[in-house]
Protein backbone atom coordinates (compact mmCIF):
# COMPACT_ATOMS: atom_id res chain seq x y z
CA UNK A 1 0.00 0.00 0.00
CA UNK A 2 2.47 2.10 1.02
CA UNK A 3 4.23 1.80 -2.15
CA UNK A 4 0.91 2.80 -4.21
CA UNK A 5 1.02 5.96 -2.34
CA UNK A 6 4.40 6.63 -3.13
CA UNK A 7 3.83 5.72 -6.63
CA UNK A 8 0.65 8.25 -7.49
CA UNK A 9 3.16 11.15 -5.57
CA UNK A 10 5.54 10.53 -7.61
CA UNK A 11 3.28 10.50 -11.02
CA UNK A 12 1.79 14.24 -9.52
CA UNK A 13 5.19 15.74 -8.97
CA UNK A 14 6.51 14.24 -12.93
CA UNK A 15 3.69 16.04 -14.09
CA UNK A 16 3.52 19.20 -12.19
CA UNK A 17 7.50 19.27 -13.52
CA UNK A 18 6.70 18.77 -16.93
CA UNK A 19 4.02 21.46 -17.23
CA UNK A 20 6.32 23.81 -15.24
CA UNK A 21 9.00 23.00 -18.20
CA UNK A 22 5.87 23.56 -20.90
CA UNK A 23 5.34 27.13 -19.08
CA UNK A 24 9.06 27.99 -19.32
CA UNK A 25 9.22 27.27 -23.31
CA UNK A 26 10.15 30.30 -25.81
CA UNK A 27 6.78 30.13 -27.07
CA UNK A 28 4.82 30.61 -23.75
CA UNK A 29 7.72 33.30 -22.68
CA UNK A 30 6.89 35.11 -26.39
CA UNK A 31 3.15 35.19 -25.35
CA UNK A 32 3.22 35.99 -21.60
CA UNK A 33 6.07 39.13 -23.09
CA UNK A 34 3.58 39.92 -25.92
CA UNK A 35 2.50 43.76 -25.71
CA UNK A 36 -0.83 44.79 -27.64
CA UNK A 37 -1.11 48.43 -28.68
CA UNK A 38 -4.22 49.31 -30.49
CA UNK A 39 -4.57 52.62 -32.66
CA UNK A 40 -8.14 52.83 -33.93
CA UNK A 41 -8.13 50.64 -36.19
CA UNK A 42 -4.51 48.90 -35.98
CA UNK A 43 -3.75 46.73 -33.85
CA UNK A 44 -0.31 46.48 -33.20
CA UNK A 45 1.38 43.05 -31.34
CA UNK A 46 4.81 43.28 -29.98
CA UNK A 47 6.30 39.75 -28.84
CA UNK A 48 9.35 37.52 -29.54
CA UNK A 49 9.87 35.07 -32.46
CA UNK A 50 11.62 31.71 -31.80
CA UNK A 51 14.90 33.04 -31.85
CA UNK A 52 13.68 35.08 -29.58
CA UNK A 53 14.30 38.51 -31.11
CA UNK A 54 11.82 41.16 -30.80
CA UNK A 55 9.14 41.22 -33.79
CA UNK A 56 5.30 43.25 -34.51
CA UNK A 57 2.19 42.31 -36.11
CA UNK A 58 -0.27 44.45 -37.38
CA UNK A 59 -3.84 43.95 -37.79
CA UNK A 60 -6.80 45.69 -39.24
CA UNK A 61 -9.43 45.52 -36.63
CA UNK A 62 -12.89 45.14 -38.51
CA UNK A 63 -14.61 45.11 -35.36
CA UNK A 64 -13.71 49.47 -35.20
CA UNK A 65 -14.50 49.97 -38.37
CA UNK A 66 -18.10 48.32 -38.25
CA UNK A 67 -18.12 50.08 -35.03
CA UNK A 68 -17.32 53.41 -36.50
CA UNK A 69 -20.46 52.98 -39.33
CA UNK A 70 -22.87 52.85 -36.51
CA UNK A 71 -22.13 56.73 -36.93
CA UNK A 72 -24.16 58.55 -39.47
CA UNK A 73 -21.85 61.75 -39.60
CA UNK A 74 -18.42 61.47 -39.14
CA UNK A 75 -15.77 64.42 -39.49
CA UNK A 76 -12.17 64.71 -40.74
CA UNK A 77 -9.95 68.07 -39.51
CA UNK A 78 -7.64 69.66 -41.73
CA UNK A 79 -7.27 67.44 -45.27
CA UNK A 80 -5.10 68.69 -47.32
CA UNK A 81 -4.74 69.11 -51.06
CA UNK A 82 -1.52 69.92 -53.32
CA UNK A 83 -2.17 69.78 -57.25
CA UNK A 84 -1.59 71.85 -60.29
CA UNK A 85 -3.53 74.67 -62.33
CA UNK A 86 -3.94 75.49 -65.44
CA UNK A 87 -7.35 76.85 -68.02
CA UNK A 88 -8.76 76.30 -70.79
CA UNK A 89 -8.43 79.92 -72.54
CA UNK A 90 -11.88 80.62 -74.79
CA UNK A 91 -10.77 84.20 -75.50
CA UNK A 92 -11.45 85.93 -78.78
CA UNK A 93 -7.81 86.58 -79.55
CA UNK A 94 -8.80 86.86 -83.42
CA UNK A 95 -11.12 89.73 -82.68
CA UNK A 96 -9.12 91.84 -80.28
CA UNK A 97 -6.00 91.62 -82.68
CA UNK A 98 -8.39 93.10 -85.80
CA UNK A 99 -9.11 95.94 -83.40
CA UNK A 100 -5.63 96.34 -82.62
CA UNK A 101 -5.04 96.90 -86.72
CA UNK A 102 -8.24 98.93 -87.09
CA UNK A 103 -9.47 100.59 -84.05
CA UNK A 104 -12.29 102.17 -84.96
CA UNK A 105 -14.11 99.23 -86.03
CA UNK A 106 -15.51 98.36 -82.14
CA UNK A 107 -18.58 98.86 -83.23
CA UNK A 108 -18.47 95.53 -85.34
CA UNK A 109 -18.02 93.95 -82.34
CA UNK A 110 -20.05 95.92 -80.03
CA UNK A 111 -22.57 97.99 -80.90
CA UNK A 112 -21.92 99.88 -77.40
CA UNK A 113 -19.90 99.43 -74.32
CA UNK A 114 -21.63 99.18 -71.35
CA UNK A 115 -21.14 101.13 -68.62
CA UNK A 116 -19.80 98.60 -66.16
CA UNK A 117 -17.42 96.73 -68.12
CA UNK A 118 -18.28 93.26 -66.19
CA UNK A 119 -19.26 90.11 -67.89
CA UNK A 120 -17.88 91.59 -71.50
CA UNK A 121 -15.88 88.67 -72.78
CA UNK A 122 -16.08 90.01 -76.15
CA UNK A 123 -13.00 91.25 -78.85
CA UNK A 124 -13.18 94.84 -76.90
CA UNK A 125 -13.60 93.45 -74.01
CA UNK A 126 -10.38 92.17 -74.21
CA UNK A 127 -8.81 94.55 -76.14
CA UNK A 128 -9.54 96.99 -73.16
CA UNK A 129 -8.24 94.83 -70.55
CA UNK A 130 -5.07 94.10 -72.53
CA UNK A 131 -3.73 96.47 -74.78
CA UNK A 132 -1.72 96.06 -78.06
CA UNK A 133 -0.42 97.64 -80.85
CA UNK A 134 -1.70 96.49 -84.63
CA UNK A 135 2.50 95.19 -84.98
CA UNK A 136 2.29 93.63 -81.59
CA UNK A 137 -0.97 91.94 -81.65
CA UNK A 138 -2.34 89.70 -78.84
CA UNK A 139 -2.01 86.07 -78.50
CA UNK A 140 -2.78 83.24 -76.49
CA UNK A 141 0.74 82.74 -75.82
CA UNK A 142 1.14 85.40 -73.60
CA UNK A 143 -0.42 83.70 -71.15
CA UNK A 144 1.02 80.44 -71.28
CA UNK A 145 1.80 78.64 -67.90
CA UNK A 146 4.29 76.76 -66.44
CA UNK A 147 2.47 74.16 -65.56
CA UNK A 148 5.10 72.26 -63.24
CA UNK A 149 5.11 75.51 -61.36
CA UNK A 150 1.70 76.37 -61.06
CA UNK A 151 0.37 75.07 -57.64
CA UNK A 152 -2.86 74.46 -56.10
CA UNK A 153 -2.85 73.66 -52.34
CA UNK A 154 -5.52 73.77 -50.87
CA UNK A 155 -6.68 73.60 -46.70
CA UNK A 156 -10.27 72.44 -45.43
CA UNK A 157 -10.21 72.74 -42.10
CA UNK A 158 -12.59 69.78 -41.40
CA UNK A 159 -14.86 67.63 -44.06
CA UNK A 160 -17.76 65.76 -43.11
CA UNK A 161 -19.54 62.66 -44.72
CA UNK A 162 -23.00 61.99 -43.87
CA UNK A 163 -24.55 58.70 -44.89
CA UNK A 164 -27.50 58.49 -46.90
CA UNK A 165 -27.58 54.97 -47.98
CA UNK A 166 -25.79 51.89 -45.98
CA UNK A 167 -22.56 53.81 -46.07
CA UNK A 168 -22.03 53.26 -49.43
CA UNK A 169 -23.78 56.18 -51.07
CA UNK A 170 -22.83 59.43 -48.77
CA UNK A 171 -22.64 63.12 -48.81
CA UNK A 172 -19.73 64.62 -48.97
CA UNK A 173 -18.98 68.31 -48.07
CA UNK A 174 -15.98 70.75 -46.68
CA UNK A 175 -14.74 74.40 -45.90
CA UNK A 176 -11.75 75.24 -46.51
CA UNK A 177 -9.81 77.61 -48.99
CA UNK A 178 -7.87 77.51 -51.89
CA UNK A 179 -4.87 78.49 -52.80
CA UNK A 180 -3.94 78.56 -56.67
CA UNK A 181 -0.68 79.91 -58.43
CA UNK A 182 -0.86 80.95 -61.63
CA UNK A 183 3.30 80.78 -62.42
CA UNK A 184 3.51 82.84 -66.29
CA UNK A 185 6.07 81.85 -68.96
CA UNK A 186 5.63 84.89 -70.68
CA UNK A 187 6.74 88.47 -69.66
CA UNK A 188 3.31 90.19 -69.04
CA UNK A 189 2.15 92.71 -66.09
CA UNK A 190 -0.53 93.45 -64.49
CA UNK A 191 -1.28 97.14 -63.96
CA UNK A 192 -3.44 97.87 -60.98
CA UNK A 193 -6.45 100.11 -60.99
CA UNK A 194 -9.94 100.46 -62.90
CA UNK A 195 -10.05 99.37 -65.43
CA UNK A 196 -7.40 96.51 -64.86
CA UNK A 197 -4.84 96.07 -68.09
CA UNK A 198 -2.12 93.73 -69.06
CA UNK A 199 0.67 94.71 -70.50
CA UNK A 200 3.64 92.85 -72.65
CA UNK A 201 6.73 94.21 -70.35
CA UNK A 202 10.15 94.63 -71.53
CA UNK A 203 11.53 93.14 -68.87
CA UNK A 204 12.78 89.26 -68.41
CA UNK A 205 11.26 87.85 -65.38
CA UNK A 206 12.91 84.85 -63.59
CA UNK A 207 9.68 84.54 -61.42
CA UNK A 208 6.00 85.84 -62.21
CA UNK A 209 3.28 84.82 -61.13
CA UNK A 210 -0.52 85.53 -60.37
CA UNK A 211 -1.89 84.29 -56.96
CA UNK A 212 -5.19 84.12 -56.10
CA UNK A 213 -7.02 82.66 -53.05
CA UNK A 214 -10.67 81.52 -52.09
CA UNK A 215 -12.48 80.34 -49.21
CA UNK A 216 -14.76 77.31 -50.98
CA UNK A 217 -17.71 75.25 -49.98
CA UNK A 218 -17.53 71.93 -52.36
CA UNK A 219 -20.15 69.45 -51.85
CA UNK A 220 -20.37 65.83 -53.54
CA UNK A 221 -22.35 62.81 -53.71
CA UNK A 222 -19.59 59.65 -52.63
CA UNK A 223 -19.88 55.73 -53.73
CA UNK A 224 -17.83 53.92 -50.92
CA UNK A 225 -17.71 50.34 -52.13
CA UNK A 226 -16.25 48.44 -48.88
CA UNK A 227 -17.54 50.70 -45.67
CA UNK A 228 -16.14 48.24 -43.32
CA UNK A 229 -12.56 47.97 -44.13
CA UNK A 230 -12.07 51.75 -45.77
CA UNK A 231 -8.73 50.65 -46.71
CA UNK A 232 -9.69 48.12 -49.21
CA UNK A 233 -12.65 50.11 -50.25
CA UNK A 234 -12.53 52.10 -53.55
CA UNK A 235 -14.01 55.31 -53.64
CA UNK A 236 -15.79 58.50 -56.04
CA UNK A 237 -17.10 61.51 -55.51
CA UNK A 238 -18.74 64.17 -57.75
CA UNK A 239 -20.56 67.70 -57.12
CA UNK A 240 -20.17 71.23 -57.38
CA UNK A 241 -18.33 74.13 -55.11
CA UNK A 242 -18.98 77.45 -54.61
CA UNK A 243 -15.98 80.31 -53.71
CA UNK A 244 -15.71 83.66 -53.37
CA UNK A 245 -12.21 85.54 -53.65
CA UNK A 246 -10.56 87.10 -50.49
CA UNK A 247 -7.03 87.61 -51.30
CA UNK A 248 -4.64 88.08 -55.03
CA UNK A 249 -1.40 89.13 -55.51
CA UNK A 250 1.03 89.11 -57.92
CA UNK A 251 4.83 88.47 -57.82
CA UNK A 252 7.88 89.24 -59.87
CA UNK A 253 11.29 88.71 -60.03
CA UNK A 254 14.17 90.34 -62.16
CA UNK A 255 17.77 91.80 -62.19
CA UNK A 256 16.06 95.50 -62.87
CA UNK A 257 13.44 95.56 -60.51
CA UNK A 258 14.31 92.49 -57.79
CA UNK A 259 11.57 91.56 -55.86
CA UNK A 260 8.06 93.45 -56.68
CA UNK A 261 5.04 92.67 -54.96
CA UNK A 262 1.48 93.58 -55.75
CA UNK A 263 -1.97 93.67 -54.11
CA UNK A 264 -4.93 94.03 -55.93
CA UNK A 265 -8.30 92.56 -57.33
CA UNK A 266 -6.41 92.43 -60.65
CA UNK A 267 -9.82 92.30 -62.37
CA UNK A 268 -10.94 88.89 -60.87
CA UNK A 269 -13.82 87.01 -60.65
CA UNK A 270 -15.15 87.59 -57.54
CA UNK A 271 -17.19 84.22 -57.10
CA UNK A 272 -16.65 81.10 -58.69
CA UNK A 273 -18.50 78.16 -59.32
CA UNK A 274 -17.38 75.01 -60.54
CA UNK A 275 -17.55 70.99 -60.58
CA UNK A 276 -14.95 69.01 -58.20
CA UNK A 277 -14.68 65.48 -57.73
CA UNK A 278 -12.54 62.80 -55.77
CA UNK A 279 -11.33 59.39 -56.95
CA UNK A 280 -9.36 56.79 -54.67
CA UNK A 281 -8.47 53.21 -53.38
CA UNK A 282 -7.76 53.03 -49.73
CA UNK A 283 -5.65 55.66 -48.92
CA UNK A 284 -4.68 57.14 -52.20
CA UNK A 285 -6.89 60.10 -53.09
CA UNK A 286 -6.82 62.09 -56.48
CA UNK A 287 -9.07 65.15 -56.49
CA UNK A 288 -10.05 67.20 -59.56
CA UNK A 289 -11.77 70.94 -59.94
CA UNK A 290 -12.74 72.76 -62.91
CA UNK A 291 -14.72 76.34 -62.88
CA UNK A 292 -17.46 77.20 -64.49
CA UNK A 293 -16.63 80.91 -64.03
CA UNK A 294 -14.18 82.43 -65.95
CA UNK A 295 -11.04 83.33 -63.54
CA UNK A 296 -10.97 87.20 -64.98
CA UNK A 297 -14.41 89.37 -64.71
CA UNK A 298 -14.50 90.54 -68.32
CA UNK A 299 -11.78 90.74 -71.06
CA UNK A 300 -10.10 87.28 -70.71
CA UNK A 301 -12.19 83.93 -71.01
CA UNK A 302 -9.92 81.27 -69.32
CA UNK A 303 -11.43 78.77 -67.08
CA UNK A 304 -9.15 77.17 -64.28
CA UNK A 305 -9.08 73.43 -63.55
CA UNK A 306 -6.61 71.78 -61.03
CA UNK A 307 -5.88 68.10 -60.41
CA UNK A 308 -3.49 66.38 -57.68
CA UNK A 309 -3.57 64.04 -54.26
CA UNK A 310 -5.27 64.77 -51.22
CA UNK A 311 -4.31 63.66 -48.25
CA UNK A 312 -6.26 62.52 -44.25
CA UNK A 313 -9.65 62.64 -46.48
CA UNK A 314 -12.48 59.55 -45.90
Amino acid sequence: MKHKVLLCLLLVLSVGLAQAQKLDSPKNTAAATADTIQIKGLIIIKGKNEKGRTSYKFYNDTAYARTKLKKNLQTRWFVFDLGFNNFIDRSEYGGASFLAYYPNTTSLYNSGMPASKSYDYSAVGLATFAPRSGSEPLTPSEFKLITGKSINFNIWLFEQRLNITKHKLNLLYALGVEMNNFRYARNITYQPGYPTTIIRDSVEFSKNKLFAEYVSIPVMLNFNSNPARPGRAFQASIGVSGGYLIKSRTKQISEERGKVRKTDDFNLNKWRFGLTSELGYGPVKLYGNFALTPLHDYGLQQYPFSIGLRFNGF
